[in-house]
């Protein structure tokens, strides 16, 4: 069994990372959505928010697709976390050039930390590749329209935090 980790923040998750998600499914026999703990960014969204807006996103692909999906919350080396979840793949999404570049250094640091895992990376379709989840809150924030860039249900979530 082909298992994979696609690790993120996800606060809140984007039409490109279900785009990621998506096309993984022909991949791998197992997704785990490793959602990241990443106190130092200040999420917008707790942990329990972002874990249940992506299991409720990827029920109905799971359903589609037949690709198990897992949401798992860590807050450890990234690696480390793939082997506990006995993943041999790590699925990166990208936008630009920008985020190779931090990727390489990423892949090169866990390949010294655990050769045993390799990294895959999918770009991310040309009509999400200037989605981040970073510009998604700051137009939601200045009342901007963020339809075309989150499902109704991460919109409506967006909507309710922010007028709060």
């Amino acid at each position: 069994m082909r298992t994979a980790l696609y690790p993120g923040t996800f606060d809140p998750i984007t039409l490109g990372h279900l785009d990621i998600i998506r096309r993984s499914a022909t991949l791998v026999d197992k997704l785990v959505i490793g959602v990241a703990i990443n106190r130092d960014k200040g999420p917008l969204f707790s942990l329990e928010e972002r874990v249940g807006m992506i299991e409720a996103e990827c029920v109905g692909l799971a359903e589609q697709t037949g690709l198990e999906i897992v949401v798992h919350p860590f807050e450890n080396l990234l690696i480390d976390c793939a082997n506990d979840v006995g993943a041999q793949i790590i699925l990166r999404g990208l936008r630009a050039v920008a985020d190779f570049e931090y990727e390489y250094q990423m892949v090169g640091m866990n390949r010294v930390l655990d050769s045993s895992v390799e990294t895959v990376f999918l770009m991310a379709e040309a009509r999400y590749q200037a989605i981040a989840s970073k510009l998604v809150k700051e137009i939601a924030r200045l009342g901007g329209d963020v339809s075309k860039f989150v499902t109704p249900l991460v919109n409506e979530a967006l909507s309710q935090r922010l007028s709060s």
